[in-house]
């Protein structure tokens, strides 16, 4: 019985062999690496508020008036509008933020309200951000 189940066991093991795809990643016991983000907070994505979004959204401006939504720093954002979260880390497409500034909503409630889009390059340094995890970097 023990050599019948030996010869069981090494079927089995060429059968998996060879039916399996060899993954050397899946082998190793070093841990995947994560890549670091290419877009800071406090480097590229504030000036982009300040210059263009922060007039409004903060207390006493209209945008915060009407939605509760903080751009003066990185929890406020973070926070979101009394409506709903702003920012989904990591999904930009179904971040709210993205929705505003790509303008794919209403007109009326496009940002920056008012005035001219913002460029694609400030939009997709924000959509970046976002995709690596909308850290407070």
């Amino acid at each position: 019985m023990t050599r019948w189940l030996r010869g069981i066991t090494a079927v089995v093991a060429v059968l998996a062999a060879a039916t399996l795809p060899f993954d050397a990643d899946a082998q190793s016991s070093k841990p995947a690496k994560k890549k670091a983000p290419t877009v800071s907070f406090q480097e590229d994505i504030v000036p982009i508020l300040k210059g263009r979004c922060v007039d409004c959204h903060q207390p006493g401006g209209a945008g915060f008036d009407a939605s509760g939504l903080d751009l003066r720093t990185h929890a406020g954002l973070m926070k979101g509008t009394k409506f709903g979260p702003m920012v989904v880390a990591g999904d930009a497409d179904a971040s709210s933020l993205m929705a505003l500034l790509d303008w794919r909503v209403k007109p009326e409630i496009r940002m920056p309200h008012g005035s001219k889009k913002l460029s694609t390059c400030d939009r997709d340094v924000i959509r970046r951000w976002i995709q690596e995890g909308a850290l407070n970097n």
